[in-house]
């Protein structure tokens, strides 16, 4: 790796995220063309841990925007504050004696749309906040009308406030799209971005990362744990194969169960940690029982 993307990698090692060559390119390539990064991948292959661990790296605040189903632009970029803005002209009735004539009920409107009751929601956020790292996180779960609006506010970083103007970053903040492939997301969005897919882990990395997150638990365990979570995505045809995320939780409860070396009915026990559906509970008992046993 170049001196730069080394240097990337590095920093965030330091916070816990072990990532290889290739992404620490592609987020050097994003940082350097203040670009956004789409992430893709399965669900626990650490696309959000990476948004937290940029933040961290790079000493900036993270701001989070989670997509859900009928999201809408209100509820990305700012809101007012009605309760106070009721309050506000009750006091301004209270002090006046009232609202008398065209003149006053101008200036009455003009005073509840300050920016003191302004409500600045995660893009809005993200623009006043620069530099700062802004995390739009499960795309694919939002509509294609706030995709294009999306579309529109990381083609410019600003927005328009009918009632105060317009906001633009003094530097873009950094964005981190994460999507898990519920939905293709339109092409229009996808060219905005630079793009990476982010796999689950070979063995080592893996093992690498269990012993930077969780310290704790030993590494003969860490190994056991790896190495059996490794197999069972390869082989064990599950509804939903654990993550990164999963590994990470099931070595943690194995350690707090005073496990150092995995056996077969601690193993099956635990599993609430590891996978989430009943299927994929028996699936996992029946390969573990050929793992474990002597």
């Amino acid at each position: 790796m170049e001196a730069p993307v080394t240097d990337l990698a590095r920093r965030l090692g330091d916070t816990g995220y072990l990532c290889d060559a290739d992404l620490a390119t592609v987020l050097h390539l994003a940082l350097a063309m203040h670009r956004p990064l789409l992430l893709e991948g399965e669900p626990g292959t650490g696309k959000t841990a990476l948004a937290e661990a940029i933040a961290e790296a790079l000493d900036q605040p993270l701001i989070r925007l989670q997509c859900y189903e009928g999201i809408d632009a209100t509820q990305a970029l700012y809101d007012w504050d009605f309760p106070r803005q009721i309050l506000h002209l009750r006091a301004l009735e209270a002090l006046s004696g009232g609202v008398d004539g065209p003149r006053d009920v101008v200036e009455a409107e003009k005073g509840l749309y300050d920016e003191r009751f302004l409500l600045a929601r995660p893009l809005l956020a993200a623009l006043q906040q620069s530099p700062a790292v802004l995390l739009i996180d499960e795309v694919d779960r939002a509509d294609d009308e706030f995709e294009a609006f999306l579309l529109e506010v990381l083609g410019t970083f600003q927005v328009t406030i009918p009632e105060l103007g317009t906001v633009q970053a003094a530097t873009p903040p950094v964005v981190v799209l994460t999507s898990n492939r519920t939905r293709e997301l339109h092409d229009a969005l996808k060219r905005r971005c630079l793009y990476h897919w982010i796999d689950h882990p070979g063995l080592e990395r893996e093992i690498a990362i269990v012993r930077s997150r969780a310290p704790e638990v030993s590494a003969e365990l860490a190994r056991q744990v790896v190495g059996v979570v490794q197999q069972l995505r390869d082989g064990a045809d599950l509804i939903k194969p654990p993550g990164v995320a999963e590994t990470l939780d099931w070595a943690r409860a194995l350690h707090h169960l005073g496990t150092t070396e995995l056996d077969l009915g601690t193993a099956a026990r635990s599993l609430g940690a590891l996978v989430k559906y009943r299927d994929d509970a028996e699936r996992v008992r029946a390969a573990l029982d050929r793992m474990l046993t002597p």
